[in-house]
């Protein structure tokens, strides 16, 4: 059947990658694109730069190929949210990223409705979530009325390009993340949509995960009529390229952020305090899968700020390097709350905190403590999911940029307690998105076809832990409540 094209688009860069139907050594190209943080707390980027950073390396992945694409998929960033005119195709502002803190006072006001949203939408109330980014726009933007008004996640603007815009759709996954999507009915909720402000008329249509939603059109160096046939949020999209397909079973995703999920099945949960309840994915078969999600904002971001804020490091892969030149943070702590604090938290005043800072500390011991507060973010998320959720974890699937560090995987299945195993494709984000779209069109006859692909490449059994984590949870309540709290 060929190839399979993946773009995955996100927060800091965009990549294309070719995924072989029989298992070949996949390429892939990669672009970064400006970030732009107009105030403290707010984090914008410009959809036509993405969106040029995605044709850019789409066009020079199919320059290498010598064989038809079946498919393309896109899995994205997927709580950032833009308006734009489709009369002219151009946004009416810069997207609202996912890290975003603009709407906390707004989602305070939304708190008497806290269980309406939960019941509805599986989310908290948090300015995490796309739809009162929406409103915002809405509000301080001179937005084209109905029916020229388009709002939608970065996934609805790729196929919307790609398609030279013919196509104003979205998947479950993603619009399970707007606050503004019921989950049970799978449809958007116009009660969810009043009581935020966003019109329900300018949202996408929500198609299956793994469908057709149109072709390709007048896409520079693209050949056009390619189909566009899979779309999941990136971290769906990493769950089922995990391949946790069944109920219990669990991945994290060390990226920009790290988010946990766990494969619950086909009946949608009661909400889980700390806990997210989210759409999985959706075959288009009747019956949507849901996961249990905890969501960490700020992981390889850290990293990313000890190398352009503080100048710590000059590229990012040196950090596991510098970390391991001592044999511990020092005392050191490091909570990189630049946006607040996801699960089990949820805290969008709480700031960056570093504790326990010495004469004797090191720039090392700070790279060190950034790495440890991977492993105590995601030992907080899984804890609060198991218990609140009843949920006994077997093993913990692993992947993103962070995964490479064998050391700090080994320390996370000492917290953990539980064996992590990496695959021997890191990047599964891209290739969730591949697979959706090739079962859409056939490359692929089935789950199970699929699952076969999967390879392991290490296991990490629990060891000794450290006994550090309760020093941690003071540094988090240090970090608690900061932007809020007013001295008297």
């Amino acid at each position: 059947m060929g190839v399979v094209l993946a773009l995955d688009a996100g927060t800091t860069g965009v990549r294309t990658r070719a995924v072989f139907d029989d298992g070949r050594q996949s390429f892939s190209a990669y672009r970064e694109f400006p970030q732009y943080f107009p105030q403290p707390g707010w984090v914008e980027h410009d959809a036509n730069e993405i969106w040029d950073a995605i044709a850019a390396t789409l066009a020079e992945v199919v320059a290498q190929l010598n064989e038809p694409i079946a498919a393309i998929g896109i899995t994205n960033q997927r709580e950032t949210i833009l308006a734009w005119d489709q009369r002219t195709g151009e946004p009416c502002s810069r997207a609202i990223v996912w890290q975003d803190r603009r709407t906390a006072a707004r989602c305070e006001e939304l708190a008497p409705h806290l269980s309406t949203v939960r019941r509805i939408t599986g989310l908290v109330l948090d300015p995490y979530f796309s739809g009162t980014k929406a409103a915002w726009i809405a509000a301080h933007h001179d937005l084209p009325a109905a029916p020229h008004l388009r709002i939608g996640t970065i996934d609805t603007w790729l196929v919307w390009k790609l398609t030279n815009g013919a196509s104003f759709v979205t998947d479950p996954s993603n619009a399970s993340r707007t606050m503004l999507f019921d989950i049970t009915t799978m449809q958007w909720s116009d009660e969810m949509c009043a009581l935020i402000g966003v019109p329900r008329e300018a949202l996408p249509e929500v198609r299956p995960s793994s469908s057709r939603y149109g072709v390709t059109t007048n896409v520079p160096g693209v050949p056009s009529g390619i189909p566009i046939s899979g779309i999941a949020g990136d971290q769906q999209s990493a769950l089922f390229g995990q391949m946790c397909t069944q109920p219990g079973m669990a991945k994290n995703t060390y990226g920009t952020g790290s988010f946990v999920l766990l494969n619950v099945g086909t009946t949608c949960p009661t909400p889980t305090d700390g806990m997210l309840t989210t759409v999985a994915w959706d075959l288009g078969d009747g019956a949507p899968v849901y996961a249990l999600e905890g969501a960490i904002f700020v992981t390889g971001a850290a990293v990313q700020w000890l190398r352009d804020g503080l100048g710590i490091i000059r590229n990012a892969s040196e950090v596991g390097e510098l970390a391991a030149t001592v044999p511990d943070s020092g005392g050191v702590y490091v909570v990189p709350a630049f946006t607040g604090l996801g699960s089990p938290w949820w805290d969008p005043y709480a700031r960056g905190t570093i504790v326990g800072i010495t004469r004797g500390t090191t720039k090392a011991h700070i790279a060190r403590a950034v790495i440890d507060a991977m492993v105590f973010q995601t030992r907080d998320a899984i804890d609060a999911m198991t218990v609140a959720g009843g949920v006994t974890l077997n093993e913990l699937r692993v992947d993103g940029g962070a995964a490479v560090m064998d050391a700090m995987l080994q320390r996370q299945a000492n917290e953990l307690r539980v064996p992590v195993l990496r695959p021997t494709d890191h990047e599964t984000t891209a290739l969730g998105a591949a697979y959706l779209a090739g079962l859409a069109e056939g490359v692929w006859s089935s789950i199970d076809e699929v699952s076969q692909m999967w390879q392991l490449d290490q296991r990490f059994e629990p060891a000794e832990e450290s006994g550090d984590h309760a020093t941690w949870l003071r540094a988090v309540d240090r970090s608690r409540h900061w932007a809020q709290d007013t001295p008297e």
